[in-house]
């Protein structure tokens, strides 16, 4: 029974542990300014932890981010000109999607371009061995008759 009821504390202490993450808590004036504030957050990229946007990310430089766009929401803001900020400081990686410039144009289109060439390659390839196939079947009654004799001497 000991035993029971110090596994069941011990587990119940584990499991407090990794709820105690850190959350922020910003105050806005409106819903519309909450909203926003999560919208963008999940749409920008924490610049230290890769593959998390900001929403998710519990490091340093995502918590001075999402200030900074609360901070900018509360000033007045708008989506764009906090989007325009982001990019200026840290350039095309803050956005999941990337904006269509010139310098991302193969980001956009790379996968595609690669997918037809592929398939441009495949078919290339398909129909150069069919027309090896055709070749080598239309044997004529010399080769047959050598194809014959080389089969009877085994």
């Amino acid at each position: 029974m000991k035993n029971l009821l110090l596994l069941t504390v011990l587990f119940s202490l584990a499991g407090s542990f990794s709820l105690n993450a850190q959350v922020d808590t910003f105050q806005f004036d409106t819903d519309e300014q909450q909203q926003r504030f999560r919208r963008l957050s999940d749409e920008l990229r924490c610049p230290m932890c890769q593959n998390t946007n900001l929403t998710g990310s519990s490091g340093g430089v995502a918590e001075d981010l999402r200030r900074e766009v609360h901070r900018m929401i509360m000033d007045g803001f708008t989506n764009a000109a906090i989007e325009q900020f982001m990019f200026d400081r840290y350039g095309d990686f803050i956005f999941y999607r990337p904006r269509l410039r010139a310098e991302t144009v193969f980001l956009w289109f790379g996968p595609i371009i690669f997918l037809l060439f592929g398939a441009w390659m495949a078919y290339g390839i398909t129909r150069k061995a069919r027309i090896i196939d055709i070749e080598e079947s239309d044997l004529d009654s010399s080769q047959q008759q050598r194809l014959q004799d080389l089969l009877d001497k085994k």
